[in-house]
């Protein structure tokens, strides 16, 4: 472990997000995201008309809400996040090819080797972000100053704007920033008094410093540390939450990681993942 890697802190979940709702338990919650091969399987084993539900198109808030009550009953319970869930419409950020899958709890391919990570593995992440000691049940935006790391498509950081105050999301894809920069103006567009997102072409292991410090960080690629960008980053009551290899077995675990208010950090687990490797620089 390197001298930039926090300390490690032997907690179970429960004592970094108590009194979280769990209608099963996390590790079953956060089942692993598909790897690309796995995510264009499904793309061709769904795209046959048979796999679509007669009768529901993708313009139909039918289907949307089916998605939502299936993140409900596998427990996601924040009312904001569940609105969140239903008001961005997952189609319009997905391949035209791919729009019958839109709502399916499965990872998608969106170029460049990258997916749309699956509904239920995006909730449960801002779950526990929401759920970040300190912040008031009430509270209509509890992300507060959020940095997502690793935009893709746009569609994590749009719903993250609907629980934050501020959301700055980092790609290091050229293509990928500019096809996020698509999909949100279109939403801009359909959603009149949608929050905005502040997107930025960089390098998402550097964070995004300008616009910090954040009281949530959030990312969607897993390297062997937490880059100490991020910690640097993340304000005291803060919340991290990553993918991240573990020495001993090379199995991604998402890890939460919060500063408390005197500085210090704890760390635990909340079970295996599989999400695409974090890289540094830009293309």
């Amino acid at each position: 472990m390197s001298e930039s890697r926090p300390k490690r802190f032997p907690l179970s979940l429960d004592k970094v997000a108590s009194g979280v709702a769990r209608a099963q338990p996390v590790r079953e919650l956060l089942r692993p995201q598909a790897p690309l091969q796995q995510a264009e399987q499904d793309r061709r084993r769904l795209a046959s008309p048979a796999s679509t539900p007669a009768g529901l198109g993708m313009d139909s808030r039918a289907v949307q809400q089916r998605m939502v009550e299936r993140l409900q009953a596998d427990g996601i319970r924040h009312p904001a996040l569940l609105q969140a869930f239903a008001t961005i419409p997952r189609h319009w950020f997905v391949d035209s090819a791919l729009v019958n899958q839109a709502y399916e709890d499965t990872s998608l391919p969106i170029g460049l080797g990258q997916t749309i990570s699956k509904p239920s593995v995006i909730g449960s992440m801002v779950e526990l972000l929401v759920q970040r000691p300190g912040v008031a049940p009430d509270d209509p935006r509890p992300l507060g100053n959020c940095l997502d790391i690793g935009t893709g498509c746009g569609y994590q950081a749009a719903l993250l704007s609907c629980l934050a105050r501020r959301v700055v999301s980092v790609e290091r894809l050229k293509d990928l920033h500019l096809k996020a920069r698509q999909n949100l103006d279109r939403l801009r567009q359909g959603l009149p008094g949608w929050q905005d997102v502040r997107l930025v072409f960089g390098d998402g292991m550097l964070g995004h410093a300008p616009n910090a410090p954040y009281d949530t960080l959030i990312a969607a690629a897993g390297g062997a540390a937490v880059p100490q960008a991020w910690l640097d980053q993340l304000a005291p009551g803060g919340r991290l939450i990553a993918p991240l290899e573990d020495p001993r077995t090379g199995q991604q675990m998402l890890t939460v990681i919060d500063r408390l208010p005197n500085g210090q950090l704890q760390q635990a687990s909340a079970g295996p993942v599989l999400f695409v490797p974090l890289k540094s620089g830009t293309i």
